[in-house]
């Protein structure tokens, strides 16, 4: 229960106030104020600059907006802060060919002659011509008899060189592997070098294990600590309060707690637990027990996480139609069958788990839909605010269903760049242009009264809410030009309260955060520049100058 408000009369002093603010409250019945004091970590006033000083006393802390917008704190709701970027990877970011590939690993390689492996990061699937995926043979050149693993920008897939092949035992009887699938020569039946559903099985504990334990130096747990640490400065950095960190399992929660314990965890946390194919009941078990154990402010644990299908790039979500690239008659597929998804939506509904579902393709967001549908119908309708992840290939009929169901669309601005998803790109190649109307229907899905939570999904795309927010708002490149799908783009309020309320109530935290409301906790950011006013093309570059957490700055540009 929040705290009931102090009485505006003689007021006892705040241990913060914030002071000549032009706040955006994102609260309808106070949707703007210039000043707020904080208690205890919770906003005890809001009003007037004129009034501020009623709440001051020796002990206040100050801090001068100057006039600066002041926003509820960003809520990243699709952020793998423990997946994160490593630094001992070579970084692929950007690399457009073959060649580019070639030159960064090559020069890597001069910096660390003696590095017993090869690791490299954000490949991007249309680096490689007429839409193929990559195979041992183009990593062999470059990497000689060092093993090399290269993941793709997305970290859906994994490639191989012979040499990692041969190390991770990897061969024509052996494909189905503890972190992925390997694609293998339709003529030969020997491995190729590509291994398909790494998110799916190499991210999982068991997966995460097998790397491990095959000696690959980026699945120890010193290298995942040092990612994480990493990722939640740049989050603090960027007004990002609250994280929720998508897919993790119980062997993961530590990481939390060490940083945390070592101050590094300045954000919030809310931690989803994964539930690859396979998972018991024993270990649901174990899942709620973990939800009851870390049930704090600072870090959650409780959602599940599922796929229902894959990526489009490599052409593995799940359409309605077939693919416009590849094989004929492709439509890729669903990790589960219909019938059997649907049982285990209504189980886990049941038990009181609310389900992140990642689903691209527009059939795989329908078996979605059904099965929720179907748990209503089987458990009764209840406040579960289940979410599909990513949205990415809706198709207009089920538009309506998202604020039908109480299904929250749980998407990420960035990934509808033109400059990586729109024309002559892999995605809007593979799904043809006769389907671009259903890409990432931003605009239409809160029309029709769905709620919007933004995201980054770091480290596929950049972490900063600013690019989300600006490509939400215009659709177009992040350097400039023209836009793509420009009827689904969304006004920058929607944006704003799709990255703070709407990620709030996304995640059952409406009561306590995502708006700038008395009794709420003490989580704002104070902007460089005034993203409610200025044009689009200035809301990059914007940056977080003052963040505070539940009453205390945690941040300050420059400092």
């Amino acid at each position: 229960m929040l705290p009931a408000p102090l009485t505006p009369h003689s007021p006892a002093p705040a241990d913060l106030v914030l002071r000549g603010a032009r706040i955006h409250t994102v609260d309808a019945t106070l949707p703007a104020a210039e000043a707020l004091a904080v208690r205890d970590g919770r906003i005890v006033w809001l009003g007037d600059d004129a009034d501020a000083d009623r709440w001051t006393g020796p002990g206040t802390r100050i801090v001068q907006a100057g006039g600066r917008l002041v926003l509820p704190g960003f809520i990243d709701a699709h952020n793998h802060v423990r997946l994160g970027s490593d630094d001992a990877c070579v970084q692929l970011a950007g690399a457009k060919s073959l060649s580019e590939i070639h030159a960064r690993i090559a020069a890597w390689r001069e910096r660390h002659p003696d590095a017993t492996w090869i690791e490299a990061e954000a490949f991007d699937y249309s680096a490689l011509p007429d839409g193929r995926m990559p195979t041992a043979a183009d990593l062999d050149p470059v990497t000689g008899d060092v093993p090399a693993m290269v993941l793709s920008y997305d970290v859906h897939t994994a490639w191989l060189n012979s040499k990692a092949l041969d190390r991770l035992g990897v061969r024509a009887d052996r494909t189905d592997l503890p972190f992925g699938k390997a694609r293998t020569d339709p003529a030969t039946g020997a491995p190729t070098g590509f291994v398909q559903d790494f998110a799916v099985r190499g991210l999982s504990r068991d997966g995460h294990r097998a790397l491990r334990e095959l000696g690959v130096p980026w699945a120890s747990p010193e290298r995942q600590y040092g990612r994480l640490v990493k990722s939640l400065d740049d989050a603090i950095r960027f007004g990002i309060t609250t994280v929720v960190e998508p897919q993790n399992s119980l062997d993961d929660l530590p990481l939390f707690e060490r940083a945390r314990a070592e101050g590094r965890l300045r954000s919030r946390l809310v931690a989803a637990l994964f539930h690859p194919r396979g998972t018991s009941d024993a270990d649901l078990d174990d899942f709620a027990a973990a939800a009851r154990a870390h049930d704090g402010d600072r870090i959650r644990v409780g959602p599940l996480k599922l796929y229902i299908d894959d990526v489009v790039e490599p052409r593995t979500a799940a359409l309605l139609e077939p693919y416009a690239t590849g094989c004929r008659g492709h439509r890729g597929e669903t990790f589960y069958p219909v019938e059997e998804f649907a049982d285990l939506l209504a189980k886990l509904d049941a038990r009181g788990f609310q389900c992140f579902v990642h689903a691209t393709g527009d059939r795989g967001i329908r078996t979605v839909l059904d099965a929720v549908e179907r748990a209503r119908s089987v458990n009764g309708a209840r406040d579960a605010r289940h979410q599909i992840v990513h949205v990415e290939c809706l198709d207009p009929a089920d538009v309506p269903r998202f604020a039908e169901l109480g299904v929250v669309a749980c998407m990420q601005p960035r990934h509808c760049a033109p400059e990586i998803a729109g024309p002559g790109q892999d995605w809007a190649e593979n799904v043809g242009e006769g389907r671009w109307h259903k890409a990432w229907p931003m605009r239409s899905l809160a029309t029709a009264g769905a709620t919007l939570a933004f995201s980054s999904d770091w480290n596929v795309a950049e972490m900063d809410p600013m690019i989300g927010i600006y490509t939400a708002v215009t659709r177009r490149p992040l350097a400039g030009g023209e836009a793509w799908m420009p009827e689904e783009t969304v006004d920058v309020t929607t944006a704003v309260h799709a990255y703070t309320m709407g990620s709030a109530y996304a995640n059952f935290l409406e009561d306590e955060r995502g708006s700038l409301t008395v009794g709420k906790a003490a989580d704002f950011v104070v902007l460089s520049r005034d993203i409610l006013r200025i044009a689009p093309e200035d809301i990059p570059g914007t940056v977080a100058d003052i963040v505070v957490v539940a009453g205390e700055v945690a941040h300050e540009s420059g400092s």
